[in-house]
């Protein structure tokens, strides 16, 4: 019997709270920025919450925002994306991590002569290596030299990733909020806010998206609030749905839901929506 391991990786990507965690490793911050070029140095924090000490691997990838969210892993940059990794070092490149250990990953922008106005993006990846543990065989066949066995030992690695982005002069960007549309799952128990963002400028948005339903009678409810959302350039679309409270026993088909999306500071506002209640269709 031949015994392989295969590997099967976790990316996480978003998250709506400042740190971000997968499996026993917990980083903070969830997103790094250098907003031009003063600063060169950014840190990031591990920690490892788990039992058991665990080593973990860093490296670059690249990746390309789908219209649903959804990230892909890409070698070549899209018209208008350009990558953050030839200009940023980071170190060290494999850290260990005993129980309730932590370490810092010190990130820093160079070749800073060779940038150019507008966005620079990679993410960086922090992936768990998995435990090692020696391969089994079995006796083969000599005769026909068939393996009369096959099996496969399936080993999880958990990993995840945060943005590093690269800005250079003002930004330019806007984002409008469109085809805002209830939905209601058939049961009752659900419903949710489908809206289109469209993103235009030469940034990347990132922001909070707060929803509030106000009723007949004027009172004003939060109905939801998503940190971290964000519609990375070069993509103009994101197509997305947000479940609503109904904790509070609000009637959806009356009033009307005003949504906000500001950026992550809430100083800027990026765009503003009313979708009027009354007039809607609720879709099942």
């Amino acid at each position: 019997m031949n015994k392989k391991i295969i590997l099967a990786f976790s990316f996480l990507l978003c998250f709506s709270c400042p740190t971000i965690a997968q499996g026993d490793l917990v980083v903070f911050p969830k997103r790094i920025t250098f907003d031009g070029i003063k600063k060169k140095v950014e840190t990031v924090n591990l920690s490892n919450v788990g039992k058991d000490t665990a080593t973990y691997t860093l490296s670059y990838s690249e990746i390309r925002m789908g219209k649903d969210g959804s990230f892909n892993v890409t070698e070549i940059p899209e018209d208008g994306q350009n990558f953050a990794s030839p200009y940023l070092r980071y170190y060290p490149r494999t850290i260990t991590l005993a129980p309730n250990e932590s370490q810092n990953i010190k990130i820093q922008l160079i070749k800073t002569s060779e940038l150019k106005q507008g966005e620079y993006r990679s993410h960086l990846y922090f992936r768990a290596v998995p435990k090692s543990s020696p391969l089994q065989q079995e006796a083969i066949d000599t005769t026909d030299h068939k393996v009369k066995e096959l099996h496969f030992n399936l080993v999880p690695v958990f990993g995840l990733s945060i943005a590093n982005i690269i800005t250079i002069g003002e930004s330019s960007t806007t984002v409008q909020l469109t085809n805002l549309r209830i939905n209601e799952s058939k049961d009752g128990h659900t419903t949710t806010l489908s809206l289109d963002f469209n993103r235009q400028g030469n940034r990347s948005a990132y922001g909070t998206i707060e929803v509030n339903h106000i009723s007949l009678e004027g009172t004003r409810q939060k109905v939801a609030t998503i940190k971290g959302f964000a519609i990375y350039s070069p993509g103009n679309l994101r197509k997305s749905k947000i479940e609503l409270d109904k904790s509070q026993n609000i009637d959806y088909s009356k009033g009307k839901l005003e949504v906000h999306f500001t950026t992550i500071s809430e100083n800027t506002l990026y765009a503003e929506a009313t979708l009027d209640l009354n007039q809607a269709s609720i879709v099942n």
